[in-house]
């Protein structure tokens, strides 16, 4: 009898230590709990600390408060240039209502999946009516929160609020990016092209303007040149015919030294004249000519 009153009494030591432990559980800070009741959702306890419930009847789930982050798969969208792209996303949100958490997704892991789902459903609709240059213009800050207010709609009903959808990076296929790398290069070939042709007009016409001038000063230099030296021809004629007149015999002493070195410049070293020749006129040590008969010789005129 007494063994078996030992072991009843242990038997109610166990259980009641169990309904114990099972009717107490602690909610963290940054937490809040639902408690269920045979399956039907009732309480939900915000406040953190020492909480109780039935035992063995009661279920307790705790959700965190906390913001959470979702960053979905690279997505492929067509934009509406009929251009593709790689998007990069990331989301920011919590659980806002935890019955309607409990009762539409229940695990995070599903509400991650539908949440991606619903931000990618948002990406290919808004993006597939913009073009590539839109989304690097100030045209993309529209796109996003466009994309945000659509994903917080459709997320309202699974108890989970968005703060936040940001579009991280927006990548070309590496095909479509070596087309456009090629085109870019092909254009650009063509732009040096046209500018080097340009410029090669540009000096062609340069040097034409350039040897026009050339022409046009060295025409008027000659043709100043042409007229001083007119002008000091006439200068010194004037001078010659005034000095002439002053004094006849000398000038024609003079021309006849000027006549001596220019016939005489190229002659042999010995030149044979005649006593009486007209050349001698002037080397005569009286100054005088030879009648050309008998060798005498009369004064010069003056």
């Amino acid at each position: 009898m007494k063994n078996g009153r030992v072991v009843a009494v242990l038997v109610l030591g166990v259980l009641a230590f169990s309904a114990l432990s099972s009717s107490i559980y602690v909610l963290p800070e940054a937490e809040q709990a639902l408690v269920v009741r045979l399956g039907r959702p009732l309480k939900l306890r915000t406040r953190a600390g020492l909480k109780f419930k039935l035992p063995f009847i009661d279920t307790v789930n705790i959700y965190n408060v906390r913001l959470l982050s979702l960053t979905p798969p690279t997505e492929q969208i067509i934009l509406g240039d009929q251009k593709r792209i790689q998007v990069d996303s990331y989301t920011e949100f919590r659980i806002k209502d935890p019955l309607r958490y409990a009762q539409s997704v229940q695990t995070l892991d599903q509400a991650q999946s539908q949440l991606t789902l619903m931000v990618g459903s948002s990406l290919r609709r808004v993006l597939g009516q913009a073009t590539l240059p839109d989304l690097l213009s100030d045209k993309r800050t529209r796109m996003t929160a466009a994309i945000k207010a659509e994903a917080v709609a459709n997320a309202r009903p699974l108890g989970i609020e968005i703060v936040d959808v940001q579009i991280r990076r927006v990548n070309l296929p590496d095909e479509t990016s070596q087309a456009i790398y090629d085109r870019m290069t092909s254009e650009r070939q063509r732009e040096a092209k046209e500018l080097r042709a340009q410029g090669y007009e540009w000096a062609q016409s340069i040097d034409a303007q350039a040897d026009g001038e050339r022409t046009r000063i060295l025409a008027e230099a000659q043709e100043a040149a042409q007229k001083a030296h007119g002008e000091g021809d006439a200068a010194a004629n004037q001078l010659f015919a005034d000095d002439f007149r002053a004094d006849p015999q000398f000038f024609k002493f003079y021309r006849a030294m000027q006549s001596y070195g220019g016939a005489l410049a190229d002659s042999a070293p010995v030149v044979v004249l005649t006593p009486n020749s007209d050349v001698l006129r002037f080397f005569n040590s009286d100054g005088q000519k030879g009648d050309g008969q008998n060798g005498s010789a009369k004064p010069l005129e003056r």
